[in-house]
């Protein structure tokens, strides 16, 4: 009896050590900052032509994406094949691109002036499905802000027909440079968001939108809103794409805007601090109207997320998410030294080879008991539609997933002493972030510029509108060497130099430590969700807590 007892206890032993082994295994895991640096340095050279989907340099990227998912001993996570998995999904996209010059000329009480494309004016290809865009003459109309909020209420358009006109708005909300009211001060409401001004003229009707372009609201400069929307546009394939796009999608200048308000006998400036308040009414430009004509080659095209799957031990069905996107701006405008490709390193090669390296240490440690599902997204820069479609179409259910970890323009340079992430939301999936980089001595600072609206800008945003626990993680600004100035001003630097521009290129001088100790940090945390039987989820004053809760009995 004595010896059974025995016996039994050394088993128990054995079983015990085994266990701690086993999370000692999956707990410690090395990332390597030259893995990091090789996959930047190959998905943004100038051989991947700066990734834009539906180039030779998708099929370039999404084919060396699979190969390392591949080589890590990953298995194929995508569409369903001949009953198997693949390594992608199929996203299909309309594609829309301006063909040949564009016309835009303004008439000023008889005078009439031209606009350059990317110069004054900023215009994207008609999302409409619409072979041109050709008007004479029509009216503008100042819309403020161009925010319908009946719960905040809000109304920036007290009845204007916008039938046939072009309503020119300011970006950001009402409240951004007063830092009070009640659009959250300085931290950016989807109000703010470009995307809500065009979504919002194409609900009522409008001919088109004319954004003012100032940097401060705006968070970066022109050149950034160059790049971005005189390139080759893309959408998900709508039923009816006028009731999201009006015909004319469009930025300009705040100097032209001043001029245009100028021959219209109004005050620019003064018309802007009315609209920050609700007895604002719309102003009609009176005297002053634009003209336009361009082509466009409308079509559809399909793009490909990628996706690998470590598969769970015990609970297979349930999921954690970690995504990042593999697109970028391809080739567009040349820069001041006539470079032409938008190579993308740090936005979003980083990510992606944040993405590869997390997936080669969970292939190495011991399965997770969930699934571990790594995303690799297409098109975010042409407004997160490789997740928006995921999000709508997903490979795994949402309901089943416990969280998203999304990783979008990570630093390339040493450790911080803090993290951050994409705007101020409150869930607890933070919670675990916050606590787990608190073991590691990395400390959490709130989103340094809340009122740039980096929540709305990151594909965690799509899954968060259908309820799904989501962040998107910011490298912190308060670096080891050198403090919070060097960390600033590293980041003000690529806002103003690289960001959506050609400069975004590798640096053999970049040592990605402060990256590999990050991912660590981020791999402990999806890890410990893995294996645990845990469902996140927002905070009971979230706006997207209702579309969690509303699936619940799925999860039980």
């Amino acid at each position: 009896m004595r010896l059974h007892t025995s016996f039994r206890t050394t088993l128990t032993a054995i079983a015990l050590a085994t266990a701690v082994l086993a999370a000692q295994a999956a707990d410690a895991v090395h990332i390597d900052p030259q893995h990091l640096s090789q996959d930047v340095k190959v998905l943004s050279s100038d051989a991947f032509e700066g990734r834009g989907p539906n180039t030779p340099g998708e099929t370039k990227t999404v084919n060396y994406i699979i190969e390392q998912f591949k080589a890590a001993g990953l298995q194929p996570g995508g569409d369903l094949v001949a009953g198997k998995r693949g390594w992608t999904q199929d996203v299909p996209l309309g594609r829309f691109e301006i063909q040949g010059p564009v016309q835009v000329t303004v008439d000023e009480g008889g005078k009439t002036k031209s606009y350059t494309q990317g110069n004054e004016i900023a215009v994207r290809a008609a999302m409409t499905g619409a072979k041109s865009v050709d008007f004479k003459n029509a009216p503008l109309v100042f819309v403020g802000y161009g925010v319908t909020a009946p719960e905040r209420k809000w109304d920036d358009f007290k009845g204007q027909d916008l039938t046939g006109k072009l309503a020119v708005v300011l970006v950001n909300d009402p409240d951004f440079e007063t830092g009070k009211g009640d659009f959250g001060g300085k931290a950016m409401t989807y109000y703010g968001r470009w995307t809500y001004k065009y979504e919002e003229m194409a609900r009522r009707g409008a001919l088109g939108t004319l954004i003012v372009h100032e940097t401060a609201p705006a968070s970066y400069g022109w050149a950034t809103v160059k790049n971005s929307n005189t390139n080759v546009q893309y959408d998900i394939v709508r039923k009816r794409p006028l009731d999201v796009h009006a015909p004319v999608e469009a930025w300009i200048q705040r100097d032209v805007a001043l001029d245009l308000f100028k021959h219209a006998g109004l005050d620019f400036d003064k018309l802007k601090k009315q609209a920050q308040t609700r007895a604002f009414k719309p102003v009609e430009l009176k005297g002053v109207t634009m003209s336009a004509h361009y082509a466009v080659d409308a079509k559809v095209i399909t793009s490909k997320n990628v996706l690998a799957v470590r598969p769970g031990s015990e609970h297979a069905d349930q999921y954690v998410i970690y995504s990042a996107h593999w697109d970028h701006l391809g080739v567009g405008l040349p820069d001041a030294k006539g470079d032409k490709i938008y190579n993308g390193a740090v936005d979003n090669a980083t990510g992606i080879a944040a993405l590869l390296e997390l997936g080669r240490a969970y292939a190495k440690a011991p399965a997770p008991k969930r699934s571990v599902v790594f995303l690799a997204v297409t098109a975010e820069e042409k407004g997160l539609l490789g997740s928006e479609y995921y999000a709508s179409n997903p490979v795994y259910p949402l309901a089943k997933t416990a969280g998203v970890i999304n990783m979008d323009a990570l630093s390339p340079y040493g450790p911080a002493r803090d993290f951050s992430i994409s705007g101020s939301a409150k869930l607890d999936l933070l919670d675990r972030l916050i606590a787990k980089a608190k073991q590691n001595g990395v400390a959490f600072s709130k989103d340094s510029k809340p009122e740039a609206g980096h929540f709305f800008r990151s594909d965690h945003f799509s899954f968060a509108k259908k309820g799904v626990p989501a962040i998107s993680f910011e490298s912190g600004e308060n670096w080891e060497q050198g403090g919070t100035e060097a960390g600033k001003a590293a980041a003000e630097k690529y806002v103003n130099v690289a960001y959506h521009q050609p400069a975004d290129e590798w640096s053999a001088a970049w040592p990605f430590t402060g990256m590999a100790r990050d991912l660590g940090i981020l791999y402990s945390v999806g890890r410990d969700l893995a294996d645990s039987s845990a469902w996140p989820n927002w905070s009971r004053d979230a706006e997207f807590r209702a579309a969690r809760d509303a699936t619940a009995a799925e999860r039980k």
